[in-house]
């Protein structure tokens, strides 16, 4: 079978159980009950004040369509496949299958793998994950373009669309270096056919501290941690992520990882063990310099949102939508895998991510699953709740509510909603 027609078929029949599920959580803050995107007058109307225009044009061609979830479902797993084919191609361009006789492809098993694994979930069944997944599509057709060869007008084009749907591409100029680096190009080279990247990467920072919610954002996160206790915080979901890339499992749509004030044997042998492994990736620069690149693929996919800038959620599945392709395509470039092997590690994949998948179809078993990993969580046994009271099930709401307010007396949702509870 042709490749590209493999790897959009894997692609979509992995995913055809996420037609299932409903909205959940933040698919009614940003889609059901917002109206901004809801009409294309009202778009048009508040898009001066607003961030992630693209994203927005998406959710209101789904709406005015049909606002029912299916449609949207439809776009995410397109746009997944997608993502896999673009991926795909760019792996060939980076390591074309004459350099060695592999017996499977790197380019295909780094495709297979990000196209498979159940942390992509998030970003493909969760209908609000799209941010990720269509900045991707942007954000990879705009880096194709580049290692292609083609007008530096087209990946810039590409590249402004992806920022306008999700601000964490701004690492492409970075990732474009990245890859000249990695084929040894002359720095002359490097700087005439990126300059306009660049460019517009300090164009957009200045948009960005303009934008007064932007601004707001930034104030906001510093005003919950400080830089100190926010790298503290970082090495443990940045952890977190690696541990269930490899673990496969106990997967969470709202893991609630605490901040972290101070340092602990387990976080100091965490952040060796990403020291190590980031070391890895810049000493191999030169003779290994595919090793290299999928590593520092992965930081730098990971820096915009675990890094310097503190975020209210350290850690969610979606950030490592991009960044987990990096590690699959530095093991499928290093390692020889047979093609039992490599068969056998799709089929482990697929079977993960269809069972994370029906984890979606519904709210309360999406957020029966949450409670179960994180029993800390004061807002997931809340959401728990309101899931079982929208379904009837008062002792079971009231339960959840009380429980979250026995785990964070401030959790102001789960007080009103044994208020709203009790006069119902």
């Amino acid at each position: 079978m042709n490749p590209v027609a493999l790897l959009a078929s894997v692609a979509v029949l992995a995913y055809l159980p996420s037609l299932i599920g409903p909205f959940h959580f933040d698919d009614y803050n940003v889609i059901v009950d917002y109206p901004t995107v809801h009409t294309w007058s009202t778009l048009f109307e508040r898009a001066g004040a607003g961030v992630r225009a693209v994203l927005k044009a998406s959710y209101v061609l789904n709406w005015t369509l049909d606002p029912g979830p299916l449609g949207f479902h439809f776009v995410n797993i397109a746009l997944h496949a997608l993502n896999t084919v673009l991926l795909f191609f760019i792996g060939k361009r980076l390591i074309p299958d004459n350099v060695r006789n592999y017996s499977v492809s790197p380019a295909l098993l780094a495709a297979l793998l990000f196209a498979l694994h159940p942390m992509q979930t998030e970003a493909v069944t969760y209908i609000s994950g799209r941010s990720s997944s269509l900045m991707a599509t942007f954000y990879l057709g705009a880096l194709l373009a580049y290692v292609r060869g083609a007008h530096w007008t087209i990946s810039c084009l590409l590249f402004v669309l992806a920022v306008a749907t999700r601000e964490t591409a701004v690492t492409l100029p970075a990732a474009l270096l990245l890859i000249e680096l990695c084929r040894g190009t002359a720095w002359r080279t490097i700087v005439q056919r990126q300059a306009a990247h660049w460019a517009l990467l300090v164009a957009g920072a200045g948009v960005v501290l303009m934008n007064q919610r932007y601004f707001d954002l930034l104030a906001y996160g510093y005003g919950e941690r400080s830089l100190g206790s926010n790298l503290l915080t970082q090495i443990g979901g940045i952890s977190y992520l690696v541990w269930h890339l490899v673990g496969l499992h106990d997967l969470n749509i709202d893991p609630a990882l605490p901040t972290l004030m101070e340092w602990t044997p387990a976080l100091a042998f965490q952040g060796l063990l990403l020291s190590t492994l980031l070391a890895l990736g810049i000493a191999n620069l030169r003779r290994r310099p595919w090793l290299a690149f999928g590593i520092l693929w992965f930081f730098l996919q990971l820096a915009p949102t675990n890094s310097l800038v503190p975020r209210l959620d350290v850690a969610n599945d979606r950030q490592v939508y991009l960044a987990c392709w990096g590690l699959f395509f530095a093991l499928a470039a290093q390692i020889e895998w047979p093609r039992v092997v490599a068969i056998a590690l799709c089929l482990l994949f697929a079977g993960a991510s269809v069972m994370r998948q029906l984890d979606y179809r519904d709210e309360i078993t999406l957020w029966q699953s949450s409670v179960r990993s994180s029993p800390w969580n004061a807002r997931a046994h809340n959401n728990l709740g309101y899931a079982y009271y929208q379904a009837g099930r008062k002792p079971e709401a009231r339960r959840e509510f009380e429980t979250a307010l026995v785990l964070d007396r401030t959790e102001k949702k789960a007080r009103a909603n044994l208020v709203l509870l009790d006069w119902r």
